[in-house]
């Protein structure tokens, strides 16, 4: 008896193996978030905090072009559909949001979640239920370090920008002392540590460095600390009002460095709300901002009709919105029919997606590669618009 007991308790594992086997295969393990005519696709945007002129303006970059493809009839016969939650820019109500639309909503996805603490607390919620992370809106090397089939990015990490660029710049403009003003949190640190790499590699260090809470509004103490070093170029851990407050400050100083801001501080709102003293500031960044009257006749014409839909002008984040669920779209159309995460992720793993109009440069995807592109370029702040002033560089 105890012999045939034990030959029986030998056989429950590979049974047990069979039985898993046949659930995933069966109709009943039905891929979360994909039904027969929709697919759910979640995105997390700060919509009330600091970043709300981010996080509006990506949110409705993704819906135009969601409206876009279910007009033509979805994505083979299935419509998107795109839930949206608001963090208001803080990791914690991240994690709410995540719980709610990978848990409640049953969503397929989470493309362009903002910020980099948000995405960083919201990950783990996501993978324990096999949701993709798809094109952060941050430039955090987390977002695609360490490899994770669960983990697309799309955006030059900041660090990178800065190693590259920072030494560029010193170079070009013969600055002799370089200062950093930088967020006291992991978005300011990593353009911190580029800036500090990039230095080391023309044999120069940083002679001042100084932080700031998240949330801050008064600079006056950090610019003097700049000025009083003798800075000629300041580099910009930096995001809106920061951005802002820091060269506000400095021109009501006579204090005239040359600036230098990551991707994170490309926006049109750095002039539409510092004004003129904004002018001749510099930042890295890949995708255009869409201004209504470029020259380019098929940016110009998608900038026209993201007006015409949503009665305001598009920015640079409106355009990270529409690139995001265009690639959405480009990977669950090669997945097939049969999509699922497991389909979704090996169509990811061979895509490369050409130029755009937005200036994007080509995104090209391996199981071994989960950052499109690391190339990064210059733009500088004239007359009130962002001025392309360099090529790509990595």
């Amino acid at each position: 008896m105890k012999k045939t007991f034990s030959k029986f308790q030998a056989l429950i594992p590979a049974a047990l193996a069979a039985a898993a086997l046949w659930t995933l295969a069966s109709p009943a393990a039905a891929q979360q978030g994909v039904s027969k005519d929709e697919i759910l696709v979640g995105t997390i945007q700060d919509l009330s905090g600091p970043l709300a002129g981010y996080g509006k303006q990506a949110r409705n970059g993704l819906q135009l072009r969601v409206d876009e493809i279910n007009e033509q009839g979805g994505i083979h016969g299935r419509k998107i559909k795109l839930l949206v939650e608001d963090s208001g820019y803080d990791p914690k109500k991240a994690v709410l949001a995540a719980q709610k639309l990978v848990n409640q909503d049953k969503i397929f996805i989470m493309a362009g979640h903002i910020g980099t603490a948000q995405n960083n607390a919201a990950m783990p919620v996501q993978f324990e239920k096999k949701i993709v992370n798809f094109m952060p809106l941050t430039a955090a090397r987390e977002m695609y370090e360490p490899l994770n089939p669960l983990k697309f990015a799309m955006l030059s990490a900041y660090y990178d920008q800065m190693r590259i660029a920072v030494p560029r710049m010193v170079k070009e403009k013969n600055a002799k002392k370089v200062c950093a003003i930088y967020q006291d949190d992991e978005f300011g640190l990593e353009v911190l540590r580029g800036a500090e790499a990039g230095m080391k590699t023309i044999n120069m260090e940083l002679v001042e460095k100084t932080s700031f809470k998240r949330g801050a509004t008064d600079f006056s103490s950090q610019v003097a600390r700049m000025k009083g070093a003798g800075c000629d170029m300041v580099v910009l851990g930096t995001i809106i009002r920061e951005t802002i407050g820091t060269i506000a400050e400095s021109r009501k100083t006579s204090f005239n460095p040359v600036f230098l801001g990551s991707v994170a501080a490309y926006t049109d709102l750095i002039h539409k709300l510092g004004g003129k003293a904004m002018d001749g500031m510099y930042a890295t960044m890949t995708v255009q901002n869409p201004y209504l009257d470029e020259a380019s006749q098929p940016l110009r014409f998608w900038a026209n009709k993201y007006k015409t839909k949503f009665n305001e002008d598009p920015t640079v984040f409106s355009a990270y919105g529409y690139v995001i669920m265009d690639l959405f779209i480009r990977a669950a159309q090669k997945a097939g029919p049969g999509l699922n995460t497991d389909s979704f992720v090996k169509s990811m793993d061979t895509m490369t997606v050409p130029p755009d109009i937005f200036g994007t440069p080509e995104q090209k995807f391996t199981p071994t590669k989960h950052l499109g592109s690391d190339a990064s370029r210059l733009s500088q702040l004239q007359d009130g618009k962002w001025k392309v002033v360099s090529d790509y560089f990595k």
